[in-house]
């Protein structure tokens, strides 16, 4: 059998997959957590208003929860996975933890996208990260990964092979 070929992934986002307290991997402003934000722009530089980003985090241990990602949080334990939709300036947002292994694995899904994008979000101080892949940490503690889908200052992005 052959693969069917893929579709664009957008713009439906914000309609059909958005829930309330989607980006809220911990509470906002709880004890330990950090904002992790920033802006989607398209080639010309231009904000990307109907863009979904998820990650996948390890907790503030290192430890990858086994658990699914939750539509319904409400109290239950860190499931290291969040999903958010960008707005009209093309701004995303997360409140979550700071992963112990020191990254974020990122998906993006976009208008114009024939498949999701791959990418991660080091932490500023990871050893051996990759340059354009390192959050900068703002005055305020909260840490900042702009994502270009092309350009030239394209993030980069990684391919992982099907199965």
């Amino acid at each position: 059998m052959t693969e069917t070929p893929g579709q664009t992934v957008g713009p439906f986002f914000h309609h059909a997959l958005a829930y309330p307290g989607d980006s809220e991997l911990v509470p906002f402003g709880s004890a330990g957590s950090v904002v992790l934000h920033g802006y989607v722009h398209d080639g010309a530089g231009d904000p990307v208003p109907d863009a979904m980003i998820e990650i996948r985090q390890a907790d503030a241990s290192g430890v990858v929860p086994a658990v699914g990602g939750s539509l319904r949080r409400g109290g239950a334990a860190f499931t290291g996975w969040g999903r958010s939709c960008t707005d009209a300036a093309g701004h995303y947002w997360f409140s979550t933890v700071e992963p112990g292994l020191p990254f974020f694995a990122v998906t993006v899904f976009a208008r114009g996208l024939l498949d999701r994008l791959f990418t991660r979000i080091y932490l500023p101080d990871a050893p051996g990260a990759m340059e354009g892949l390192i959050a900068t940490r703002e005055a305020d503690g909260r840490l900042r990964f702009d994502i270009h889908l092309q350009g030239p200052s394209e993030t980069v992005f990684l391919t992982f092979p099907r199965t």
